[in-house]
């Protein structure tokens, strides 16, 4: 899958998309079916969520644990060695 065809061109949806393939490894159940389901309609061309969908998905990609590659933040001065 290219680049073009991997991402949707809406920032928000775009950047749901990229964690996705965590979301599928970390689903069980009733969420895991919905992640493979969104991950096997992703690649259509011209595919964006329902408006149901992209909720679901920005719950999803919300409750995710977050590790310390995640967004860090700003890098502080103090914290500058």
């Amino acid at each position: 899958m290219t680049a073009e065809r991997s991402y949707t061109g809406d920032a928000e949806v775009d950047r749901l998309l990229f964690r996705w393939g965590r979301v599928v490894r970390d689903a069980e159940g009733w969420a895991r079916g919905f992640a493979l389901s969104i991950q096997r309609a992703r690649k259509k061309p011209g595919w964006t969520p329902t408006p149901k969908q992209l909720a679901v998905m920005q719950r999803m990609v919300a409750e995710l644990p977050q590790t310390e590659g995640d967004d860090p933040g700003p890098d502080l001065i103090e914290d500058v060695a």
